[in-house]
């Protein structure tokens, strides 16, 4: 097993631990946010966007430099995450019509959508990187499988604070 590997069933079982005390869906990604943030050098921004009106996001909890307030689902790495319901792996920001520059020192993200049972987005984890081509299928896997967990686990009081 190589160390980012290593790294991320660490931080997994970490979120797992921490997730296991009651919280709600807030709480929980303030504590993604944080343990990701904290484990990966390359992780220059780490955060969500939450789905906060018919295919608008919002800024969540994040850490890092300040990020977009607010996201159509029509514009972006973050918007095309959510409205095609599959994760963006981009290895240059630059090269990705549309791309929303909060920071103009990002040049790689990885934007995974978060979904209800549903299958409704409830949000989006959005991981920036400074450095090109920094994130591959090892973080889209374990980034994925967190998200599902977030989705099965807060999808229905995620969908609650959504405005109609």
């Amino acid at each position: 097993m190589n160390q980012k590997n290593e790294t991320y069933v660490q931080v997994r079982g970490h979120i797992e631990a921490i997730l296991a005390e009651p919280c709600d869906w807030v709480a929980a990604m303030a504590t993604v946010a944080c343990e990701l943030h904290a484990a990966f050098d390359y992780f220059h921004w780490t955060g969500f966007y939450r789905t906060v009106r018919a295919a608008h996001l919002q800024v969540g909890p994040y850490q890092g430099g300040h990020g977009c307030i607010d996201i159509p689902f029509s514009r972006g790495v973050c918007g095309a995450a959510a409205s095609t319901k599959q994760t963006q792996l981009v290895d240059d920001v630059n090269a990705f019509p549309g791309h929303i520059a909060c920071s103009s020192a990002t040049v790689s993200e990885i934007v995974v959508p978060i979904m209800a049972l549903d299958g409704t987005v409830i949000a989006v984890l959005d991981v920036d990187s400074n450095n090109p081509a920094a994130f591959d299928f090892i973080d889209q896997e374990h980034l994925e499988a967190i998200c599902a967990s977030l989705g099965a686990r807060f999808g229905h009081e995620a969908i609650g604070a959504i405005a109609k």
